[in-house]
């Protein structure tokens, strides 16, 4: 399995960045962890579509990605005023589901704050069913990237 280190093509990653605000903190000036789950979710639904996930013309199928596990390492705290770096990469895709992997970094000095993983499936609604993922998506990342 690849990790955030390895030499991935930038067509299969992407960054965003913000500014921790006040709304993403708690008493004490540190984000919350919500506000991280938030900066990864943008991040990867940048990406998915930068790489050609399709999510208009999946939802006119009745189709939705869905999260289906979530691991997440909190290692540093980021607080109040912050810039924020989310750096987001496709990781593997097989038949029934595709892993993205994240850093959250505080570019200031390079302080790695959050490290998390993300698995998601392709369900068929409204059965709530799980689906084979689009063939073309398998060819998204290089063969010696994929685990499966």
């Amino acid at each position: 399995m690849p990790s955030c280190h390895a030499v991935i093509p930038d067509n299969i990653s992407l960054k965003t960045a913000v500014q921790v605000m006040f709304y993403d903190t708690d008493c004490g000036g540190v984000v919350h962890n919500l506000a991280y789950l938030r900066w990864i979710e943008e991040c990867r639904t940048k990406l998915a579509t930068k790489i050609g996930m399709d999510y208009l013309t999946l939802t006119k199928d009745n189709k939705f990605t869905v999260v289906v596990r979530h691991e997440i390492d909190y290692i540093f705290p980021a607080v109040l005023a912050d810039q924020i770096e989310t750096t987001g990469w496709l990781e593997s895709v097989d038949r029934a589901s595709l892993w993205f992997r994240f850093e959250v970094r505080r570019p200031s000095d390079g302080k790695l704050c959050v490290r998390a993983r993300q698995r998601l499936a392709l369900v068929q609604m409204p059965e709530a069913r799980p689906c084979r993922l689009p063939a073309e998506w398998k060819n998204l990342i290089p063969s010696n990237l994929t685990t499966s």
